[in-house]
Parts: structure tokens; C-alpha cells; sequence
């Protein structure tokens, strides 16, 4: 009796995607993660939270919205719904990668890393309606979507590299900078979810439980950790002309330096204004743009070698049936 082969074993005997493929696949994912962030904002911020009064049901009688919820009960399934697209596309990429030859492990685990990151999400969704908008679950929902954008960039990456050891391009002294960059942006956006619990948007029209702290106060610890961010970005993009490092390093690090202009400007019109619901929106677009930019950085500091372009031949499958034909050659991403 033959081997039985599993539903993603048959699809890579029968089509083999190019490198290009993959590549737009993995970064399917990242735009998708930057989408659900800046969604799952939106429910907050038109007061859609408690939309649908429970969970995996809108209702406790109806799957779906009623008329009688309005747009807020809209807004708030429509963002459910959203997580079933988000799910098809990180499922796309998990079958390119599985069906890329050679097979890639390290890139077929990050996609299903991804996987199990939406679906914990989405239980943690369900949590935060069931607890009310409960603040502290509200954060860790959008940590949650922050973790998932974090393994979609490392996804991307290691989509457009090779599988050789890597090997660092900078020394250890100006590496651990990076690294401290990237924990002071961890920080700083911990420090955000914070100000947001505490703050006036509570993502419902009802009286809903804030985190019982001054959120003035936390503000200005935010800002002050966005200067500490400033300063470490300057600190490294001189580090890094200083070492003669590859030029992508230093490009990767003036976009950051956009991306924190642009954050930063939001982050005072909104102050000023009053915390108008749009801006907050575009705040946290900016967010999720700067932990994609610091990221960038930090991967940019070595180098795992050339991804490869041809396509090796496929063995023959060892339950008798005939070998895939030729292979086509991979697209090359540079």
C-alpha cells in the first residue's frame, strides 16, 4: 500500500512556486499584520468594542450583526471577518514555503508560527468581549497583534535569504546597540497599550473599566521613551558610518528616522487636539510602521548568504508515482 501523503506533501509534488512567490507571500503577511493592528484600532476608537455583545457569537442568538446593533455592530464583525482573510493569506504563504524547493523548515515553522499567533489572538479577542473591554486584555490583544507582525517581518526576511550560519556584519559592541534599540522600542510601545488603558478612548459608549493611572502622567513617560528611541537611532546611524557598515544597514536606519518623524508629529497633534479619534488611528499605523522599521534594522546587521535561484531536481517519490516534471527556475527578489 503506498505512503499516504498529507494535503501540503501532495500540493509540492505537483506545483513548485518560485522564490518570488514566497517572497510576496511573506510580505502579504506583514501588510496584513500593519492591517489588523490598524482595525483592530478602529473598533476601539468609533466606540465598536462591545459591537457584538459576546463571542465565538455576535449574539447569543445570532452568528452575525442585527439591524438592531447598527455600525458599531457591524464594525465589530466586519473586524472578526478579518481575521479570516488574515488566516488565508498566512495559510497562502505556509503552503508556498511548504512547497518550495529545497524545503525550507525554518520558513514553513515561522508560517505556522503565524498561524497559532491568530488564532491565539482571536481567543484573546473573544476574552477581551467577554470581559467587558477589560483594559489589561484590550493591551495584550494588541501585543498580540505586535508579536504576529514581528514574526511576519522575520518571515519575509528569511523568505529573501539564504540558509548558510549567519554571519554578523558589524561588531558585537554596535549589534547589542541595535538590540537595545529594539528593547527600548518594545518598551516604548508597552508604554503605549498603557496610555491607551488609561486614557478616554475606552472603545465603548458605556462606562468601561480604565487602568487607574494618571494617563497624562503615562503620556509623558511614553514621550520620554520616544526620546530615549530618538537618541539610540542617532547614536547607531553615526555608529554605523563610523564602522564603515554596509550601506543597507544605514538606509535601514534614516527610514526608521522617517517613520519616527512621522510618529512624532501624530503623537503632539493628537495631544493638543484633544485625542481626536482619526489621528489616534493614524498613531497607531505609525506604531506598528515603527516596530516594522526597528526590526528592519536590526536583521539588516547580518547576513545568512544568497538565497538560492535554481531549482534543484526533485527526487522521486518513493511511493511509485511518477516524478514531478522539470522545475521552474526561481524569480530572483534583488
Amino acid at each position: 500500500m503506498p505512503n499516504t501523503l498529507n494535503p501540503l506533501e501532495l500540493i509540492a509534488r505537483r506545483w513548485q512556486p518560485s522564490a518570488r512567490f514566497v517572497q510576496r507571500a511573506a510580505l502579504a503577511t506583514v501588510v496584513m499584520a500593519v492591517i489588523i493592528v490598524v482595525t483592530g484600532g478602529a473598533v476601539r476608537l468609533t466606540q465598536s468594542g462591545l459591537g457584538c455583545s459576546t463571542w465565538p457569537k455576535c449574539t447569543p442568538d445570532s452568528l452575525t450583526p442585527t439591524a438592531a446593533m447598527g455600525i458599531n455592530g457591524i464594525i465589530e464583525f466586519s473586524n472578526r471577518m478579518l481575521t479570516d482573510v488574515l488566516c488565508v493569506v498566512v495559510g497562502l504563504f505556509i503552503i508556498a514555503a511548504r512547497a518550495r524547493h529545497p524545503r525550507r523548515r525554518s520558513l514553513t515553522r515561522l508560517g505556522w508560527a503565524q498561524f497559532w499567533l491568530v488564532m491565539s489572538n482571536a481567543v484573546v479577542g473573544g476574552i477581551t468581549v467577554l470581559t467587558g473591554l477589560n483594559p489589561y486584555i484590550v493591551s495584550s490583544h494588541f501585543l498580540a497583534a505586535t508579536a504576529l507582525l514581528t514574526v511576519a517581518v522575520l518571515s519575509w526576511k528569511r523568505a529573501s535569504e539564504g540558509d548558510e550560519e549567519p554571519r554578523e556584519l558589524v561588531a558585537r559592541p554596535v549589534r547589542q546597540l541595535a538590540w537595545l534599540l529594539v528593547a527600548a522600542t518594545g518598551a516604548l510601545t508597552v508604554l503605549g497599550t498603557v496610555v491607551t488603558g488609561a486614557g478616554p478612548h475606552a472603545g465603548d459608549a458605556k462606562k468601561v473599566h480604565r487602568i487607574p493611572l494618571n494617563w497624562q502622567e503615562i503620556t509623558q513617560l511614553h514621550v520620554d521613551f520616544v526620546y530615549i528611541v530618538v537618541g539610540l537611532s542617532v547614536a547607531l546611524w553615526f555608529t554605523l558610518r563610523a564602522v564603515k557598515a554596509p550601506a543597507v544597514a544605514r538606509r535601514r536606519v534614516l527610514e526608521l528616522f522617517v517613520c519616527l518623524a512621522f510618529q512624532g508629529v501624530i503623537g503632539y497633534v493628537q495631544y493638543f487636539m484633544g485625542l481626536p479619534a482619526l489621528v489616534i488611528g493614524f498613531h497607531m499605523l505609525g506604531s506598528a510602521l515603527v516596530w516594522f522599521c526597528v526590526l528592519r534594522v536590526a536583521l539588516a546587521l547580518r547576513d545568512r548568504g544568497p538565497l538560492q535561484e535554481d531549482e534543484p531536481d526533485v527526487p522521486a517519490p518513493s511511493d511509485g508515482h511518477e516524478a514531478p516534471g522539470p522545475q521552474v527556475a526561481a524569480a530572483s527578489s534583488r
